[in-house]
């Protein structure tokens, strides 16, 4: 017997040469069939096939419409005519994923759970999606790896649920807080701590180059390991290099990116890179590399307050706050955990 073909989430976005939160986007509303092995998202061939049925019989249809009587049931639709409720679908090229039927049109029978994509990389997010899969049979958490700053802007354009985020403002030293009321300004949200921890430098074992301190890397020929644009870590080092009057064109290596605590923490162990900005868990993870802790950071999460997210925002409350999850996190060390679970803001 043979195997059928399936495609990852990635996979799936370029065959439909669109974005892979469109993907996200598609499975969240029922119009793309999904199924979890691990972490990740498969969708078989058959599925992708249907789908693109379904898309061409509608574009034929609509075709068929008189013009008046299109803008008569486009006005009707989702999303026409609010600001706050564009669609993904809006952006995308034309014949991929532009005339999508509703979800509730193509699966009459049962009603399928509702995806929810939670955006950041800690190992944190996995516990919290387990928890939240254990208590809520009517949504499925899908995860996005992507850095604080984008899960916002994602948020901001309806494309994610649920954002993590560590982002330091240098000129008032607080965490997160100013960032999300800029880029989610006349949304309403909550923002509620996940944990603390520290961050700092990695450096070679035994620290050769007596690195301590932001203003160490003002050190002539430095080569750094960096993070990717967006990310929280790329965002401190940024923030203190400003505040510390470092150009970063000093920094050897600034324009090369890592998409990944680890991948920094690799960087420094091999011996190509001097130094790197990360989070302690990675130096122990990737061994032969010494962390030098500069600062703790807030680890916080970020959920829209809108008509149908009542149920899981709540679900969600319950299990940061509960003893079990909290359990979970300390067996961690360097998580601090005294605020998880904390409503920080509320919008």
């Amino acid at each position: 017997m043979t195997e059928e073909q399936s495609y990852t989430t990635e996979e799936i976005s370029k065959l439909l040469k669109i974005s892979k939160l469109t993907v996200y986007d598609l499975i969240k509303k029922g119009d793309l069939v999904a199924y979890r092995v691990g972490k990740q998202m498969r969708i078989d061939a058959t599925d992708l096939e249907a789908y693109k049925r379904r898309s061409k019989q509608l574009q034929s249809s609509n075709q068929r419409i008189p013009a008046s009587d299109q803008t008569s049931a486009s006005a009707n639709q989702p999303g026409h005519g609010d600001s706050h409720g564009t669609s993904l679908l809006s952006a995308t090229p034309a014949g991929s994923a532009h005339a999508i039927p509703p979800a509730n049109s193509i699966h009459t029978m049962t009603a399928a759970p509702r995806h929810l994509v939670i955006t950041g990389q800690d190992v944190s997010l996995d516990i919290l999606m387990r928890h939240m899969e254990k208590q809520t049979r009517d949504i499925r958490p899908l995860r996005s790896f992507m850095g604080s700053l984008d899960g916002l802007i994602s948020m901001y354009r309806g494309e994610s649920d649920l954002v993590s985020t560590h982002l330091l403002d240098g000129d008032t030293g607080e965490y997160n807080l100013p960032y999300i009321r800029k880029i989610l300004t006349g949304r309403s949200y909550v923002v509620v701590n996940l944990l603390s921890r520290p961050a700092g430098l990695y450096v070679g074992r035994g620290n050769p180059l007596h690195l301590q301190n932001w203003t160490d890397l003002s050190k002539p020929e430095l080569r750094l390991a960096n993070r990717e644009k967006g990310s929280g870590a790329r965002v401190l080092l940024d923030e203190q290099l400003r505040l510390h009057g470092i150009p970063a064109a000093n920094l050897i290596g600034y324009e090369a990116e890592e998409t990944s605590h680890m991948g920094v923490a690799a960087k420094v162990s091999s011996g190509e890179a001097d130094v790197g900005v990360g989070i302690e868990k990675a130096a122990r993870l990737v061994g032969q590399v010494d962390f030098i802790p500069l600062v703790q950071e807030r680890y916080d999460l970020v959920m829209l307050r809108k008509q149908g997210n009542k149920a899981w925002t709540e679900s969600v409350l319950r299990i940061l706050q509960s003893p079990e999850f909290r359990q979970e996190l300390q067996s961690f060390e360097g998580y601090d955990v005294s605020r998880t679970g904390e409503i920080l803001y509320e919008a």
